[in-house]
């Protein structure tokens, strides 16, 4: 090889991102799990995964070049959640992403030891993963998605697009260490409203039908769904449960709009994945998940779905139509 072949070469390998070399067969694919709570083949649990990818493809990151991506579906089951944890540290991964709250909780109980990145987590110092968002410490890193005080914007949007309603069933999960937060924040800021908060706990999909049918019974509520599992796995039931019983009603994220809700107000949660490729590069590189800083989201989104709002009989006012970042006719 001539000597300025040979410097176009070195210059090239320098120049390529991270994981490039891998792609040429020098070395061992890599191997990470991940773990979602939604059904395999579920809409969003797609999306969620797909913009992961596109983020490691990003930072050279591809399959099956140089990576294999073992990714395991719970479909909301938290039994199934745990079973597949177990078995996803008993493959000895180099790390797994954890796609939100309960996963990180299932996770953090199956190992101390495998590198664990997270998204969508609302709270992990309170919750105990972590010791501080500066330095995590121990096996897990990741993204936090909404401080809880979002949980009083909900209310607050909720209110000015169905300004009769005089009560709030919050439906939520007590098995996601999240929700206590949340319930924690908006007993206040529903006092100032002039509202009733009603905590409607579930457990699982049978749960959701029962509590929101007894909860529109006595009519004049809305409701706001919290994130979790639940919400986010049975999230057709749920809007359907809505619109049948005239339910105004909030969610988190812009899927459950766009599935039929009525408003969402919430982080782009699908950045969170991408962005969180970031942090699987760095370990599978040779940094310490424990010394690298959490990060905030910070890009939110207001949708609202005009058609729903018909169908329940609302007359959106034309300030929160001109402040939605996305509108549905």
């Amino acid at each position: 090889m001539r000597r300025r072949d040979l410097l176009g070469a070195v210059g090239a390998a320098l120049a390529a991102p991270a994981g490039a070399a891998f792609a040429q067969g020098t070395a061992p694919k890599r191997r990470i799990g991940a773990l979602f709570s939604q059904s395999e083949g579920d809409a969003e649990g797609v999306a969620r995964l797909t913009a992961f990818r596109q983020g490691l493809r990003s930072l050279g990151w591809r399959e099956p070049d140089n990576l294999a991506i073992d990714a395991r579906w719970s479909g909301g089951n938290l039994e199934r959640m745990q079973a597949l944890a177990a078995n996803l540290v008993a493959r000895e991964p180099e790390v797994i992403l954890a796609s939100a709250t309960t996963a990180l909780s299932v996770l953090r109980q199956a190992t101390s030891k495998v590198p664990i990145v997270f998204a969508q987590v609302s709270d992990p110092v309170g919750a105990g993963f972590i010791q501080s968002l500066a330095h995590p410490g121990g096996n897990i890193t990741g993204l936090t998605q909404h401080e809880f005080t979002i949980g009083a914007k909900w209310l607050e949007l909720l209110k000015q697009a169905a300004p009769r309603i005089a009560r709030i069933g919050v439906l939520h999960q007590p098995s996601n260490p999240a929700s206590e937060g949340y319930l924690r924040v908006m007993a206040p800021a529903a006092r100032s409203l002039q509202l009733q908060l009603l905590p409607l706990p579930i457990a699982e999909r049978g749960d959701i039908v029962r509590t929101v049918t007894n909860y529109a019974q006595a009519g004049g509520g809305g409701m706001v769904v919290l994130p979790g599992s639940a919400g986010s796995t049975n999230r057709t039931l749920i809007i359907a449960l809505c619109d049948f019983h005239r339910l105004p009603a909030i969610y988190a994220f812009r899927y459950h709009v766009h599935g039929g809700g009525l408003m969402s107000y919430g982080i782009d949660n699908l950045e969170l994945y991408r962005r969180s490729a970031w942090y699987v590069d760095r370990i599978l590189n040779g940094a310490r998940p424990g010394e690298l800083p959490v990060e905030h989201a910070n890009k939110f989104q207001f949708v609202i779905n005009l058609r729903t709002a018909a169908a329940l009989g609302l007359n959106i006012p034309l300030a929160m139509l001109t402040s939605a970042d996305e509108v549905i006719e």
